[in-house]
């Protein structure tokens, strides 16, 4: 009877999901094109409000959400683990008064509704995964427009998302290009807790019931610290946080 539920219920939610980004895509069109980067980023966090709420259509029950006290006269560097692309829409409600810009493969900058035209519009670092020599510049130009801006820029060292929940090894090369443009940038370790659950058996039928917690830790000053130490100090404080 669960199996027969999770597949009624992974095809409604993947439904509503697809619908979210097909109704939202022309709203951010029409935003950017006559309206601006405010209006685009608006119905950017509207879709993101909805898109992690919709996740309630699988028994996913979210520990109330995290509000942030962090300064929005400096950029940010937000630091996560890495469980699944539900992720994303959390880090763009969660942190929306700091315009959190991600780092995305290049190849989801093409063919998604709403998500690609936001990557592309937004000021994201759209890189190369098996190219430092293209990715590194583009992280340091996402550097130079959250110290710009005093926006957020939001980065998963681990490089790829973990299918068990165990933290990989946090890698510091974006981390240390976003501190060469952006020194002054403030630390903010993020931890995602149970998102990985949801594809545990695979991306169809989705796992039903799971419990996601997320929470922000208290933020770094990097001064006095290579982009080494930090990375394996943020690391180290979400390891905690999760217990392992």
């Amino acid at each position: 009877m669960i199996k027969i539920l999770s597949y009624i219920l992974s095809s409604i939610f993947y439904i509503l999901f697809l619908l979210l980004l097909v109704i939202f895509h022309p709203i951010q069109v029409i935003c950017h094109k006559l309206f601006g980067y405010q209006a685009h980023k608006n119905s950017v966090d509207i879709l993101n409000f909805f898109l992690m709420r919709v996740v309630v259509f699988l028994g996913v029950r979210i520990a109330s959400l995290p509000k942030t006290n962090l300064p929005t006269d400096r950029p940010l560097i937000i630091i996560s683990n890495h469980q699944g692309v539900y992720d994303i829409p959390s880090i763009v409600w969660i942190f929306r008064k700091h315009h959190p810009k991600f780092i995305s493969k290049k190849e989801l900058s093409k063919n998604i509704p709403s998500v690609s035209y936001n990557l592309r519009h937004s000021g994201a670092a759209l890189i190369d995964r098996k190219n430092r020599a293209q990715a590194i510049p583009e992280i340091y130009k996402l550097g130079e427009l959250i110290a710009r801006n005093n926006y957020a820029a939001s980065i998963f060292p681990e490089g790829t998302r973990s299918k068990t929940g165990i933290v990989k090894e946090f890698k510091a090369g974006g981390i240390e290009a976003l501190l060469k443009a952006a020194p002054n940038a403030l630390l903010v370790p993020f931890v995602i807790d149970g998102n990985y659950k949801l594809e545990e058996k695979g991306m169809f039928p989705l796992c039903l019931g799971a419990k996601v917690k997320y929470k922000v830790l208290d933020p770094i000053e990097p001064a006095n610290y290579t982009a080494i130490e930090l990375t394996q100090m943020v690391e180290a404080l979400i390891k905690k946080e999760l217990n392992q």
